[in-house]
């Protein structure tokens, strides 16, 4: 590698992008972890959805202004101009952080779909198979990566529409099944509020998590062709199409079953197509499943390989990984990130049991504090836009304000939550420890540029 291969090639497409940002947010959130959010607030959790819906909508439209107010700048960039160095530091690592989390879950929860029709073959084992192939796939021209993304997310578009269309037929009778009076589990098991409000609060820490994934188109912008007009299509487009793709599933899960005899073990989406008795069905829809946290994971390997690049280049991460290779992929970012995921497969194989949701806990934190950031950003540098870009975020600076302060009081709510202790604790022992290394970086570069 030389000083050449110091560049990621502009080969995303419109269409590209605006599936991977789809990519990133339908994946384990909702077709595993939905199980978790039923299980918390029950049927009413859909106004939870509804109600993180919005503060996406926020947070999207704030970077997607900013990011065409400065030009090829993502996320890490965008906070640098704003709050400065160390700030940038701990912000870009916990970025970096977040989605090695994230692949990791996706990771583990594709071998644990894999086991749905090899259960005799151990959790690690799938697993690592799967980080194979999705680590390979990213050492490929960016184009081609995007390609395969465009594909794997569409089969879980197609089959997330699929669910819903044959969703109703049989909640409507259309299609005979053993479904009784199927309208009557919204309120037959404790109301559709089984767990009051208290209930539908509590589940906005995973709801969070399963939206967070939003933010990858800042990612993919410094790689996107004329990102400055079709990042505002796109933005405007996902925002919707997750929220559909999340509330009509749940409220079609919840019809078709009691919301309390979901299983946390396997997908609800498994379950609804067992009960139902279609030969075959259940099969497809765990196929589907696989494909959708493959995509996940693949989106993870991409965002964390240029996230480290950027903050190279930035000189908060070193150089070297600022170096890509003659096909313009950040080759030791890949790297860098195996080496963690190998590391995750290994904790499966200790503990295959809990390693999912000890991890899935974590993800909720980071992206908090990485979309509290991004509110943040977008009132500090508001002001200083050199000329005003077309798309702007409607009632400024309320709505942003409204997101952050949201966000804020769901972060607060989870370091507080019994329920998270071992997340809450491995959270704010992160921060603290890069907060340390932030001011060690300073310190260091300060020496440098002294001597």
């Amino acid at each position: 590698m030389n000083n050449n291969h110091q560049e990621l090639k502009k080969g995303l497409l419109p269409r590209h992008v605006q599936f991977m940002a789809l990519a990133g947010m339908i994946g384990t959130g909702i077709f595993k972890g939905s199980s978790d959010t039923l299980n918390i607030a029950g049927p009413g959790v859909v106004f939870t959805y509804l109600f993180g819906g919005l503060i996406l909508l926020v947070i999207m439209a704030a970077f997607g202004e900013m990011a065409i107010a400065f030009p090829n700048s993502n996320v890490q960039h965008l906070v640098n101009k704003a709050f400065g160095f160390q700030y940038s530091f701990i912000i870009g690592w916990l970025y970096w952080i977040n989605w090695t989390i994230v692949t990791i879950v996706e990771l583990l929860a594709a071998g644990s779909f894999l086991q749905f029709w090899l259960p005799s073959i151990p959790l690690w084992l799938l697993s690592f198979f799967c980080a194979a192939v999705i680590v390979g796939i990213n050492l490929f021209q960016v184009k081609y990566y995007g390609e395969l993304e465009f594909w794997f997310a569409g089969i879980k578009i197609i089959a997330l529409i699929a669910f819903i269309i044959l969703g109703c037929l049989l909640l409507l009778g259309i299609i005979p099944s053993t479904i009784q009076d199927p309208f009557s589990n919204y309120t037959a098991h404790g109301g559709f509020f089984p767990h009051g409000i208290n209930g539908t609060l509590s589940a906005l820490l995973v709801v969070m998590f399963s939206y967070g994934g939003a933010e990858l188109i800042g990612v993919a912008v410094t790689e996107t062709k004329d990102a400055e007009r079709v990042l505002p299509k796109i933005i405007k487009g996902a925002v919707w199409r997750v929220i559909i793709f999340y509330i009509m599933p749940i409220l079609i899960i919840c019809g078709i079953t009691p919301w309390n005899k979901v299983s946390s073990v396997d997908s609800p989406f498994v379950q609804v197509f067992s009960i139902t008795g279609l030969p075959g069905a259940a099969h497809i829809m765990n196929f589907v499943l696989l494909t959708a946290v493959l995509s996940a994971a693949n989106s993870g390997i991409y965002a964390t390989s240029r996230t480290l690049f950027s903050m190279a280049q930035s000189g908060v991460a070193p150089k070297r990984l600022a170096k890509t290779s003659s096909k313009g992929t950040p080759f030791n970012g890949i790297l860098i990130t195996s080496v963690f995921i190998l590391g995750a497969v290994y904790l499966a194989y200790l503990t295959p049991s809990q390693v999912i949701g000890y991890l899935m806990t974590i993800p909720g934190f980071t992206v908090m504090m990485i979309w509290i950031s991004i509110c943040a950003a977008h009132l500090k540098l508001r002001p200083q836009y050199k000329s005003q870009p077309a798309f702007k975020v409607k009632w400024f600076p309320i709505t942003t304000i409204f997101a952050m302060g949201s966000l804020s009081v769901i972060l607060i709510g989870f370091l507080f939550n019994s329920n998270n202790v071992i997340g809450s604790s491995v959270s704010i022992a992160t921060i603290g420890f890069l907060i340390i290394l932030s001011f060690i970086h300073k310190k260091t570069s300060v020496n440098e540029i002294t001597v």
